[in-house]
């Protein structure tokens, strides 16, 4: 077998390879997540466990925007902030929650942070506003760890953030979490997710 045809069997493996594996990884930790979902509530029906779920939380959202319901659990809600240690875990959980899926989204302004005169880092702005501790020169942004999700809060001098007005939020996320190797666009309006053909966004600072 000569080179010319190892070199093209081996590229057709890594090709085939860099689509199996991201696949079926993927499905995979889809299938582990739906199975303990499913296995939460114990039913012998497979999949009733996570439409019981669903329903159950669909009707306490519901009854968390009802008048003459919303005060019961704000009382509930008081009664956990009174425990010691069990407040720290709940806020914490809650606030983390909030930040993604609730009504004042914390990860939907991308950044750029200069670090020096050579060197930036991105991240997104989870407060503009840190008045309450006397530091109205400072914003706290988030860092996001490459191949982790977890990451770091730093309070960042206001002159050295810049704020990204025209990349998609859930791309820079990417962008980061995998190390760079993610694609960025320029959109015009993310919120249409209309790429334009501009490489280069215009700089934009708050």
């Amino acid at each position: 077998m000569s080179d010319f045809t190892s070199k093209r069997i081996l590229g057709y493996f890594l090709r085939g390879l860099l689509f199996v594996v991201p696949f079926f990884l993927t499905a995979y930790i889809i299938i582990l997540t739906v199975r303990f979902l499913d296995n939460i509530i114990p039913v012998n029906i497979p999949g009733l466990g996570i439409v019981v779920m669903l329903v159950f939380i669909t009707l306490v959202g519901y009854l968390t925007s009802v008048f003459i319901t919303k005060s019961i659990f704000e009382e509930l809600e008081k009664l956990v902030f009174k425990i010691p240690l069990v407040n720290i875990l709940y806020t914490s959980i809650k606030d983390l929650m909030s930040a993604f899926v609730g009504d004042k989204k914390k990860f939907n302004t991308p950044i750029i942070v200069k670090l020096s005169d050579n060197m930036s880092r991105l991240g997104f702005m989870t407060q503009d506003d840190l008045k309450m501790i006397g530091q109205e020169e400072l914003v706290a942004v988030y860092f996001p760890h490459s191949y982790n999700f977890s990451g770091n809060l730093y309070l960042v001098p206001r002159k050295n953030v810049e704020k990204l007005y025209n990349v998609n939020s859930t791309e820079v996320m990417k962008f980061i979490v995998s190390g760079g190797v993610s694609d960025l666009h320029y959109y015009k309006n993310p919120k249409t997710h209309k790429v334009e053909e501009m490489p280069i966004p215009p700089k934009n600072s708050i």
